[in-house]
């Protein structure tokens, strides 16, 4: 990042989350203090959920399977993959081809996982034709955002519970996606 270090504080106000994002300069102004700047941004936690006959295990192998992932995420895009692992601290990157031919997508970290029960996936940067970006407006929208999966079995149906934050622009594009993949994903762990 440069010689400035980003962080991000968050809080939940009702069911928006709103990030005050601070950007710290090592360098102080005239008077010694430390320079920091503030910039507000608003983001919304949406819920979808879907019940699934088959144990949570299995429901989050293929959720989370390096050939299976593109099957039930090709809603959002045709090419869309991952590159890294799932495994708690590792970077991930989530990609796709856009119509331009370049590869595209979001960098994020595993926050959490806890196999066949629960997985958080922090993101922090932009994923642009091989450079990763983790400074700047675009990614100041989404920076800190998270997608957690959470799987709750009970008599052989696993209840899959996706929470993702979404800046205000991207609410109806994921309200009409979101359900058609995890019905893309009951149908892929059904079979």
């Amino acid at each position: 990042m440069g010689c400035w270090q980003q962080g991000v504080f968050s809080c939940l106000m009702a069911s928006h989350m709103l990030f005050l994002v601070y950007n710290f300069n090592p360098g102080k102004d005239a008077c010694g203090h430390f320079l920091f700047t503030f910039k507000t941004l608003s983001m919304k936690r949406l819920q979808y959920t879907i019940d699934i006959k088959a144990p949570a295990a299995k429901t989050a192998g293929v959720m989370l399977g390096k050939d299976t992932f593109k099957l039930w995420t090709s809603v959002f895009n045709p090419t869309s993959d991952f590159e890294g692992g799932w495994n708690k601290g590792d970077k991930i990157y989530f990609i796709g081809t856009g119509a331009d031919g370049r590869q595209a997508g979001m960098v994020a970290e595993i926050a959490e996982h806890i196999p066949g029960r629960f997985v958080s996936i922090r993101h922090y940067g932009i994923y642009d034709n091989g450079q990763e970006i983790t400074e700047g407006p675009d990614v100041e929208k989404w920076a800190g955002g998270l997608e957690n999966y959470t799987y709750e079995e009970k008599d052989g149906t696993t209840t899959v519970t996706v929470d993702v934050d979404v800046t205000e622009d991207n609410i109806d594009y994921f309200n009409s996606t979101y359900p058609k993949a995890l019905e893309k994903l009951k149908t892929l762990c059904e079979a």
